[in-house]
């Protein structure tokens, strides 16, 4: 349980922080207040990613093993 916690957590911050630029970037371009814009967009995400991320997680890892197996 510890490691699902803490590879949610890491998993969440990295996807939800390089999303979050990405989109911030095409909606916006390299705006003056743009790192103040994908800041706010990440604090927003970065909760919901780490959900997402619990929640479907163990879901995703069986499939991927089932996916793998039949390749």
């Amino acid at each position: 349980m510890k490691h699902r916690i803490i590879f949610a957590v890491l998993m969440s911050f990295t996807l939800s922080l390089m999303m979050s630029a990405w989109i911030t970037y095409v909606n916006i371009g390299l705006h003056p207040d743009f790192v103040s814009f994908w800041l706010h967009a990440w604090v927003l995400a970065w909760p919901a990613a780490g959900i997402i991320s619990f929640i479907a997680g163990p879901f995703l890892h069986g499939l991927a093993h089932k996916i793998a197996a039949k390749i």
